[in-house]
């Protein structure tokens, strides 16, 4: 009888827990997709030659970033993905996911985006690749003077 009792007070127990872990799922997934609401979209192209790269970014409530980017690089490589990051002071640091001219195969680079004025800058960085996974290296500087991409606002176009 004993046992009988403790088995029922120990399943009582964990029944509870989990309905405790439930609420907490359910509160974490609802901030979640509160942060997730946009609050502003800005658009942005840099022309370098005859490369073109379109960006459009989309400021969360969270303050964190998100957006697409599109780049058209001579003579016939198109680049089209989605970049996600934050800012760092005045520097925006992107992971840029995207796909070459379709293909299946999916790459994904950090970025690093200098706020200057009206401008983002597009720097030049010392990139390295570790177990399959592509970042800047934190103790080489990231060169924003010479550039080829400037990238300026530009109005949205509609979807």
């Amino acid at each position: 009888m004993r046992n009988l009792a403790l088995s029922c007070l120990l399943l009582s127990v964990i029944g509870l827990q989990s309905c405790k872990n439930e609420e907490k799922q359910k509160a974490v997934e609802a901030a979640k997709a509160e942060g997730e609401v946009v609050v502003s979209t800005a658009c942005y192209k840099a022309i370098y030659e005859k490369d073109t790269i379109d960006l459009k970014l989309n400021t969360l409530k969270n303050g964190k970033l998100s957006g697409d980017m599109t780049m058209k690089v001579a003579p016939s490589t198109v680049r089209t993905g989605e970049v996600a990051g934050e800012f760092h002071g005045d520097t925006l640091f992107v992971d840029y996911t995207f796909k070459v001219n379709k293909e299946n195969q999916t790459f994904k680079n950090p970025m690093a985006l200098l706020k200057r004025d009206n401008q983002l800058i597009l720097g030049n960085g010392t990139m390295q690749t570790t177990m399959g996974v592509t970042y800047l290296v934190k103790d080489k500087p990231i060169d924003f003077e010479k550039v080829k991409y400037k990238f300026d606002t530009v109005e949205c176009a509609a979807k």
